[in-house]
């Protein structure tokens, strides 16, 4: 079996994104959606859209997102279509709040670890390819996010989110944050929801991974840590195993940065790749790559 491959550069542009993304030799086609973060409010090192503009208009894609499930500024339809305005999201990009209307369409996993459904935000089925641009970071609690976080929590309804923080047990995010699963629990709902996006688009989608403002903290964070490794650049690939593993394998290559060992205890301290060999276990990607530097 051939490895994934992995394409990567060391140059932090806009161009660069375009690049990456070309190298892949693959056309998105139909009704383009770009999964990205909107970034919480008061967050200093989400992915701008000047930065991603570029991209986004090479796909002719239009900006998707869901409300989150905890509290902050984009926990509401209301609140959350205030902060993208603000961020300027609908400044250069249609932008679509998957689950701004419910009900949520709901996504089977008959096979998966954990979890037996998905729930999403119903406009999703509008769309019939998926750019995933995800700020490659830490996480307080996944220990780094990337292409598979984007493809669970991120493609999540609010109430999706509750299901895979809650390993399944609540669709309700007041009632979700008392009783939470075992780490790797949550870890493996994560890729059992990311395994759900993947087969519903049967292959139309593409992943970017972007290596700058390397905090130990997700974009979700209201007050983040600054980024406490230099910038390493951007990667692509069709497959969201292969990107997130040779993301983190940039990390532990990169001896020389002072901020690494703080970068690694937060992947290490919430077992971060068990998410990653849960993804590969179930079979949409893995871990295996081949690094093409362009």
């Amino acid at each position: 079996m051939s490895k994934s491959k992995v394409y990567f550069t060391r140059e932090l542009s806009p161009e660069s994104l375009i690049k990456v993304y070309r190298a892949l030799g693959k056309e998105l086609s139909g009704n383009v959606g770009v999964k990205l973060h909107s970034g919480e409010q008061g967050n200093q090192n989400y992915l701008r859209p000047d930065f991603v503009r570029p991209l986004v208009e090479e796909v002719g894609g239009t900006v998707i997102e869901c409300n989150t499930a905890y509290g902050g500024a984009r926990n509401t339809t209301k609140k959350h279509v205030k902060l993208i305005e603000a961020h300027g999201w609908n400044k250069f990009f249609k932008f679509d709040l998957m689950d701004a209307q419910g009900p949520d369409d709901e996504l089977l996993i008959p096979n998966g670890k954990v979890l037996k459904r998905n729930l999403v935000g119903k406009n999703m089925k509008n769309y019939d390819s998926v750019l995933v641009l995800s700020h490659f970071k830490g996480h307080p609690m996944g220990g780094f996010g990337g292409a598979l976080k984007q493809l669970s929590i991120g493609f999540g309804s609010s109430a999706g989110k509750s299901l895979i923080h809650s390993a399944g047990r609540t669709e309700d995010q007041f009632n979700l944050w008392n009783d939470l699963p075992p780490q790797d629990t949550f870890l493996e709902s994560m890729a059992d929801a990311a395994m759900s996006i993947v087969d519903y688009f049967k292959g139309n989608m593409a992943f970017v991974n972007v290596m700058k403002n390397l905090s130990v903290d997700c974009d979700c964070c209201d007050v983040a840590e600054d980024p406490c490794m230099k910038d390493i650049g951007v990667l692509s690939s069709l497959d969201p195993v292969a990107i997130d593993q040779a993301c983190i394998d940039l990390i532990y290559a990169a001896k020389d940065d002072p901020g690494q060992a703080h970068f690694i205890q937060r992947v290490e301290s919430r077992h971060g790749i068990h998410t990653v060999e849960a993804a590969a276990q179930l079979g949409f990607g893995s871990r295996e790559y081949e690094l093409i530097e362009i």
